[in-house]
C-alpha cells in the first residue's frame, strides 16, 4: 500500500493524462511539441500519453502545419465524438435539457414547461427523466456513450459524501420554490443509471462563462444570474467559492432595504424582490396576464419609452442592481462582474449604462475602477451549457476515466407495487420513474 501523501505510478499517469487532455481541450489543436512546451512534460511522457489517448479514442489528429525546415507537425485535438454529455436547467418555468458532444455542440434538446405542476417534486423528477430519455433518443445514440448528466437547480445544493456521479447523497434546499431538503439525486437515481452531477444554476452558469464566455482569462470574477430570481457564482483565484455548506452566492437574498418588499424567500428587502423578473412584473400594472415571463418582460422594456410606470420601474431596478453590484465590488474585489441569465441579458442593454453609474457611486472608488461590468456571452441557455460542463470537468480531471454506472433499481427491491418477478429484473423507464417519485 502506498504511504499517505505519496504519489503512485497510477496517480502520475492519471495526472499526466489529465494535464494533456485539459490543455488540448481548452487550447487545441496543438502539436506534440507545443504540448511539451506548455505542460512541461518530457518528450517521452508526451509520446507515451498521447499514444494512449489516441489508442483510447479520446484524442485524434487534426491536420498538420509546416515547421521550420523539418517535417510538418501533426496537430492533435480531443475527439468530440468520444462521448456525450447532457446538460439540464431546472428553471423557474421550464426544464431545458440538451445533449452535447465533447466539443459542446448541441445535438438534441427538449423544452419541458413546468405548467400547472410548478415545482412539485414528483412532477419535476418525471419531466427530468423524460427529458434525458428524449434527448438520448433524438440524438440516436446509446446511453452507454453518455458520460454523465449535469443539472442546474434553483437553491442550495448539499453534495454529501457520495462517490462522484452517484448522486445518491445530493440534497437540494430550494426555499423560493418550496423544496426543503429534497433528495433530488436519490430520486433521479431511481430512474436512471447515468452518472449525475447537480449544482446550483447560477454556479453552472458561472462555470460556462468562465470556460467559454465573458469570464475567460480572469481569475477573480462574479457571474450574476438574473431570471425570475437572482443568484451569483463567485470565482476567487480561478476557483469557484462554495462556502461552508455550498450556499455561497445567494446574492439575490442579500438585504438592500431594511423592512423593504417581501421576497419569495419570506424575508424582506432582498435584492431579488427589486430586480428579479417575477418581482418586476408583479409591480407593473400593465403586465400581460397570460404571457410568459420572457414575453411580459420584453413588453415592459418596449413600454418604457411611453409608459411612465414602466420607465420608473426600470429606473428603480437599475439603481438597486447597481447598488447590489457595488456590494459585490466592495466584498470580493473582482476583475469582472458578468451579468447573465435570460432576464439579465434582456434587461442589460437598456440598464447597463445606469447600472455602471450607480455602482461607481456606491462602491469604493479604487476597487470599482479596476472592475468591469459586462454582459454574459453565452446566451439565455448558458445554465444548460454550464450544467453539461459538470460531467465534462470530471472526465477531464480524471484523465478520461468513465464514471461507474449505478445499478438499476430492481423492481422488487422494497417496492409496494406487488410485483414478484424476483430480484434483479430490469425495470421499465415508466416504472422506474413511478418508483423514483413514490
Amino acid at each position: 500500500m502506498a504511504e499517505r501523501g505519496k504519489r503512485t505510478v497510477r496517480d502520475l499517469r492519471r495526472g499526466n493524462r489529465s494535464a494533456l487532455l485539459r490543455h488540448l481541450y481548452f487550447e487545441g489543436p496543438l502539436s506534440r511539441q507545443e504540448l511539451g512546451r506548455d505542460t512541461g512534460l518530457s518528450a517521452g511522457s508526451i509520446s507515451n500519453v498521447v499514444g494512449e489517448l489516441i489508442a483510447d479514442g479520446m484524442v485524434e489528429e487534426a491536420g498538420a502545419v509546416e515547421s521550420d525546415g523539418g517535417r510538418p507537425r501533426i496537430l492533435l485535438q480531443v475527439s468530440a465524438g468520444y462521448g456525450y454529455v447532457v446538460g439540464m436547467d431546472i428553471g423557474e418555468t421550464r426544464i431545458r435539457v440538451e445533449l452535447f458532444d465533447l466539443a459542446l455542440t448541441e445535438l438534441a434538446s427538449a423544452d419541458l414547461p413546468l405548467s400547472d405542476g410548478g415545482h412539485d417534486v414528483d412532477h419535476v423528477v418525471r419531466l427530468a427523466l423524460d427529458g434525458i430519455e428524449s434527448v438520448v433518443r433524438e440524438a440516436g445514440i446509446d446511453d452507454s456513450e453518455v458520460l454523465g448528466v449535469g443539472i442546474g437547480v434553483p437553491g442550495i445544493v448539499a453534495q454529501g459524501e457520495g462517490a462522484p456521479g452517484a448522486g445518491d447523497s445530493i440534497v437540494v434546499h430550494g426555499q423560493t420554490i418550496g423544496w426543503d431538503a429534497v433528495p433530488l439525486g436519490r430520486l433521479l437515481r431511481a430512474g436512471t443509471t447515468l452518472p449525475l452531477y447537480i449544482d446550483n444554476g447560477a454556479k453552472t452558469l458561472g462555470q460556462a462563462e468562465m470556460w467559454f464566455g465573458a469570464g475567460r482569462g480572469a481569475g477573480n470574477v462574479v457571474i450574476a444570474l438574473i431570471g425570475s430570481g437572482v443568484g451569483a457564482a463567485v470565482v476567487a483565484d480561478g476557483n469557484p467559492y462554495h462556502g461552508a455548506s455550498s450556499s455561497a452566492g445567494e446574492w439575490g437574498h442579500t438585504t438592500l432595504r431594511v423592512g423593504g418588499r417581501t421576497c419569495r424567500c419570506g424575508s424582506r428587502g432582498c435584492l431579488e424582490a427589486y430586480v428579479g423578473a417575477e418581482a418586476l412584473l408583479g409591480r407593473w400594472p400593465a403586465a400581460p396576464p397570460d404571457a410568459s415571463e420572457e414575453t411580459a418582460l420584453a413588453a415592459l422594456l418596449a413600454a418604457a419609452d411611453t409608459d411612465p410606470e414602466a420607465t420608473a420601474l426600470l429606473a428603480e431596478a437599475a439603481e438597486y442592481l447597481g447598488a447590489g453590484i457595488a456590494d459585490l465590488i466592495n466584498l470580493f474585489n473582482p476583475q469582472r462582474i458578468v451579468i447573465g441569465g435570460w432576464a439579465g441579458l434582456l434587461l442589460g442593454p437598456r440598464l447597463l449604462p445606469d447600472v455602471r453609474e450607480v455602482a461607481a457611486a456606491y462602491a469604493l472608488h479604487h476597487p470599482c475602477a479596476q472592475t468591469s461590468i459586462e454582459l454574459g456571452q453565452l446566451g439565455a441557455d448558458a445554465v444548460t451549457v454550464g450544467a453539461a460542463t459538470l460531467p465534462l470537468a470530471r472526465f477531464l480531471d480524471t484523465g478520461g476515466e468513465r464514471t461507474a454506472r449505478a445499478p438499476l433499481l430492481p423492481e422488487s427491491d422494497g417496492g409496494a407495487d406487488g410485483d414478484s418477478r424476483g430480484p434483479g429484473r430490469p425495470v421499465s423507464l415508466r416504472n422506474r420513474i413511478a418508483r423514483a417519485v413514490r
